[in-house]
């Protein structure tokens, strides 16, 4: 952690603004010009207001903050997600550019839950190349004079392979936990003339209440953290993993929103939508402002039922997967459906109750809950870094609310919104294709 966020990093910023140690950029022009950073660090704390709060505290103006004053947390995001879009076409040379994204696809390859012997040689010798350009090409040069650019932080690099093999994965010592225990021990302090016997008393006793927790199991009643109450909203026991959050709405539909109801449970039913919009002319159809997935999920709002603040950081932005079929626009082909993912702004989530129906099999009420999304029109993608690129939203999209795979942020950038999604690969829906499948979207 202290390595990669608190060396690195801040290292190769003060490179490229012509603070590192006295040195200027020498045979290589690789130094930003003033204006140049001060658009970079405006271009950070205007990426504030499109960043839900769980993703991160509202990125500051790097240009103008004092950079010790910067966490490494905060750091580790600005690496991994903003800078990849605010940096882009900054340099003089994309050489530079590029030697930098090298940086961060191989952190965030450390930073994978699981890695294979693949991802540790890939790591490894990322790593040698990365630091064989960084001293010899770009910064170093060859030249005694700059040595001091060639750091141990950045030797270090070279070990972190090593250090994977030996310990695991880096994510058990880059998760900050001994900032995090510093931090608990802040409201501990209840003398200012004896701080250290406060702290001293307060670590003895949850030591010995962490042992009486293990030895006699009682991890949940002498639990000194509230238990969040999941409960609270609307739940249903087909959707074990969501929990719907007010505001809540019985108001009547827009005939448009209507008729993409029926439309999608013409598709889920295999039905016709005479049959569908009988139906739903005597069902139950509500409107929910929030869904919250459990367990620590992300809450994600339906624009169009939360009124955003002016302080608000949008969090109605999301990626879904859904099937879809392959040959949609040939009517008289069978259907052939094939998983892929989209982006877009949450607009509305309906929780819809159909009495019982003989034709569509349903002998009890049968609840569907439903999420109105307006997708993205993605006009650039870059996988290296999983970025997506859009600059208007289309057509509205009806799906399943299991759809909904994570919230996702965005950052401006050039008169378009730079699509950052921080879940990685653990949130990505697996499909497992069978004879039955049928399409959710509509």
């Amino acid at each position: 952690m202290h390595l990669i966020f608190e060396n690195a990093i801040p290292n190769l910023i003060e490179l490229w603004t012509g603070a590192f140690k006295g040195l200027d950029h020498g045979t290589h022009n690789y130094e930003l010009v003033p204006t140049v950073w001060d658009a970079i660090g405006a271009a950070t704390a205007s990426s504030g207001p499109s960043l839900p709060y769980a993703f991160c505290s509202r990125p500051p103006n790097i240009a103008t903050y004092e950079k010790a004053q910067c966490t490494a947390d905060s750091w580790s995001f600005w690496t991994q997600y903003i800078a990849p879009v605010i940096m882009e076409n900054r340099f003089t040379s994309q050489q530079y550019y590029d030697h930098f994204v090298d940086f961060i696809k191989l952190l965030r390859t450390c930073l994978q839950f699981e890695l294979t012997r693949d991802d540790v040689n890939y790591i490894r010798q990322g790593y040698k190349n990365w630091v064989l350009k960084y001293e010899e090409r770009f910064y170093y040069q060859y030249s005694p004079d700059r040595l001091a650019v060639c750091t141990v932080t950045a030797h270090a690099l070279l070990h972190i392979a090593d250090s994977i093999e030996a310990t695991g994965p880096v994510w058990t010592a880059w998760a900050f936990p001994m900032e995090r225990f510093c931090g608990s021990l802040q409201g501990a302090i209840k003398s200012r003339r004896y701080p250290y016997a406060s702290i001293n008393n307060y670590v003895v006793n949850a030591a010995r209440l962490t042992q009486l927790q293990l030895i006699y199991n009682l991890q949940h009643e002498l639990s000194l953290r509230k238990v969040a109450k999941e409960s609270y909203g609307f739940s249903h026991d087909d959707y074990p993993t969501c929990v719907l959050l007010p505001p809540h709405s019985n108001a009547p539909l827009e005939p448009r929103l209507l008729r993409k109801i029926i439309n999608h449970l013409t598709t889920t039913y295999n039905s016709t939508v005479t049959v569908i919009r009988a139906i739903c002319a005597s069902a139950k159809i509500e409107q929910w402002g929030k869904v919250r997935r459990l367990q620590g999920g992300d809450t994600v709002h339906a624009s169009a039922l939360v009124n955003a603040r002016e302080d608000t950081r949008d969090a109605t932005y999301v990626r879904y997967e859904a099937l879809v079929d392959k040959y949609a626009r040939q009517p008289r082909r069978k259907p052939e459906y094939t998983m892929e993912t989209f982006y877009g702004r949450l607009a509305h989530i309906f929780v819809v109750t159909l009495p019982p129906s003989t034709p569509l099999g349903n002998a009890v009420p049968t609840t569907h809950i439903l999420a109105a999304i307006e997708t993205c029109e993605i006009e650039r993608s870059r996988p290296d870094v999983d970025i997506h690129y859009y600059s208007k939203l289309g057509a509205l999209d009806m799906v399943d609310i299991t759809c909904l795979q994570c919230l996702v942020g965005r950052i401006p950038h050039e008169g378009r919104w730079a699509i950052i999604d921080r879940s990685g690969d653990l949130a990505r829906a697996i499909y497992a294709a069978d004879e039955g499948g049928e399409a959710v979207v509509s």
